[in-house]
């Protein structure tokens, strides 16, 4: 932490290197940000190899989001170790400093070069972690976590594939505001093949000899699997529902309205405003779609909603930049395209679009909503920026991070 600096708060990120670790940043009052210290997880990231698409080093390792979570009260942080199929349990301390308390597997086995452990979502009243895989069978794996922040894997698993969709890939895992619930988005209902140029194939042959989209919900209605929470948080049958667009990668649960989520779409190229009643049933609202004439599909993947349920941050993996949209009541409108310059990578990495891409990926706003954080991977920068009163992004601070394999983003 610089010298004379004043922590307001932190943030901590993963460095899903091989031997992984995570970032401790001290932030201050006006937002910027200063490295504190780097403590292993104990267990193994990825490194800049990239599971899902099996490139030997690309950005967005996992296609996934809360790969970092800080539980509510403050006492714990979870980090998942995508390489080896782990999780490890830290506890906070003064000054927001991290102690490791634990490091289990949850179960899945590692079949090759790595795993894709990724999205973690806490349910304290049962005190159950809930751990997302990219591949199933098993999607979702379970953990105890005792008073003391100890591990226990639990045998059970659930999926997320169908009978006709036996390889989909999930992308983030989030439990209702009544923890009643755990709601998982995805991406694609087979892994996205690519071409000889390394352009991608997101059409599939299928037996009749027609040709049917990867994207998950397109044009089957069933991209958001939601699953009921019991009291000892093992999980009921999935209910299988339509997501409103194609590849409903991320849900968030508003902050004041716990009936009411928004759904970022990877493939769709924007956001909805969704009901979510007692039963745990969707209802979508009409994507609001960004300018894509910069090309196809912008990979809308992360969002970041504002504490006060106005603005929502939407990072595009394939454009190198931010959108914010606005919500007043039930109707959401765009705000920016780009709420912030296109921050630029080495030129190595080109999206699904096909356009050059700095990466970026998990973004996190603080509880103030003052200011918002983002990763950009193949840009090697986590940067800050503050939120302006129309929606728009001014940068403020920046750090160094490792090339490639970062992910993950958490804070108080």
């Amino acid at each position: 932490m610089e010298q004379g600096m004043h922590a307001t708060g932190h943030v901590y990120i993963q460095t899903n290197e091989l031997k992984n670790a995570v970032i401790h940043y001290a932030r201050a009052g006006d937002g910027t940000i200063s490295e504190v210290e780097r403590i292993p997880t104990g267990g193994a990231g990825s490194g800049v190899y990239k599971p899902i698409s099996g490139q030997e080093s690309a950005p967005n390792a996992f296609e996934a989001a809360g790969s970092v979570i800080v539980t509510a009260d403050k006492r714990f942080l979870f980090a998942t170790n995508g390489g080896d199929n782990s999780v490890s349990s830290f506890g906070i301390g003064d000054a927001g400093k991290l102690t490791l308390l634990d490091v289990k597997r949850t179960g899945n086995v590692v079949p090759g070069r790595s795993g894709t452990a990724k999205s973690l979502a806490y349910s304290a009243a049962s005190g159950t972690l809930f751990v997302l895989h990219s591949f199933g069978p098993d999607h979702v794996r379970a953990m105890s976590v005792d008073g003391e922040g100890k591990l226990t894997a639990r045998p059970e698993g659930y999926t997320v594939n169908t009978p006709d969709k036996p390889l989909r890939v999930s992308t983030m895992v989030v439990l209702s505001p009544d923890e009643k619930f755990l709601v998982v988005g995805t991406t694609f209902d087979q892994p996205a093949a690519a071409n000889p140029d390394g352009s991608p194939i997101l059409w599939a042959d299928q037996p009749d000899g027609t040709k049917k989209s990867v994207a998950s919900n397109a044009p089957d209605p069933d991209g958001v699997v939601v699953f009921p929470v019991e009291a000892n948080g093992s999980l009921g049958e999935g209910l299988f529902q339509d997501g409103g667009g194609a590849s409903p990668f991320y849900p968030a649960f508003l902050h004041h309205r716990p009936d009411h989520l928004v759904i970022g779409y990877a493939v769709a190229d924007g956001i909805a405003l969704a009901t979510f009643d007692e039963r745990g049933a969707l209802g979508t609202g009409p994507v609001v779609k960004i300018d894509t004439s910069a090309g196809l599909p912008s990979e809308l993947c992360w969002l970041a909603v504002s504490p006060d349920d106005r603005w929502v941050f939407a990072t595009n993996f394939g454009y190198s930049n931010i959108s914010s949209f606005r919500i007043d009541g039930d109707v959401v409108s765009l705000a920016h395209d780009s709420a912030c310059p296109k921050v630029p990578g080495d030129g190595t990495f080109r999206a699904l679009n096909g356009t050059v891409s700095s990466g970026p990926s998990d973004n996190w706003i603080s509880p103030d909503g003052n200011y918002l954080y983002q990763i950009y991977a193949n840009a090697s920068k986590l940067i800050g920026y503050e939120v302006q009163s129309d929606g728009s992004l001014t940068e403020i601070t920046s750090a160094e991070i490792p090339y490639n394999s970062p992910q993950g983003l958490a804070g108080f």
